[in-house]
């Protein structure tokens, strides 16, 4: 079975200038878990319900090491850095994840429910060229595993 057969395709997406207060209300009112952020350009990035509940928990701080009066971090810098800007963030923009991990129309639904699970990603945008034409969760692997039998 092809991603197209299986993928949902309304995409509801937001602009990435929308609050973010205005993208946690339309995901719980519409009861979806996460949407991809289109601007002028196209896909720009996903949001899903991770990002936003990642607003509100405990900052991890990064692992330093001081050696001869310099400060090294051993890990998690990045990570560190990328919790502070989702915190602070206002916009969609703003705390988004821009490395999208995506699915071809084309793709057989052992690859998606792999690319799914192998990427630990909740949504997967469906691209044909660079246009977002559907959006995969893994509600819509297993409704496609139970048609396909």
């Amino acid at each position: 079975m092809k991603a197209r057969e299986f993928m949902t395709r309304e995409v509801i997406s937001v602009p990435p200038d929308m609050p973010i207060q205005e993208v946690a209300q339309l995901l719980t009112e519409r009861s979806i878990s996460g949407v991809p952020v289109i601007g002028p350009v196209g896909l720009m990035g996903i949001i899903t319900e991770g990002d936003l509940v990642d607003r509100v928990k405990k900052i991890h701080l990064p692992t330093l090491v001081t050696i001869l009066d310099v400060v090294i971090p051993i890990a998690g810098e990045r990570r560190y850095e990328d919790e502070l800007r989702k915190m602070a963030g206002s916009t969609a923009a703003d705390i988004m994840t821009s490395e999208v991990v995506v699915a071809d129309e084309e793709m057989e639904l052992a690859d998606v429910a792999t690319l799914i699970s192998e990427e630990k990603v909740a949504l997967l945008p469906v691209l044909r060229g660079d246009e977002v034409v559907g959006i995969i969760g893994k509600r819509d692997i297993i409704r496609a595993m139970l048609a396909d039998k």
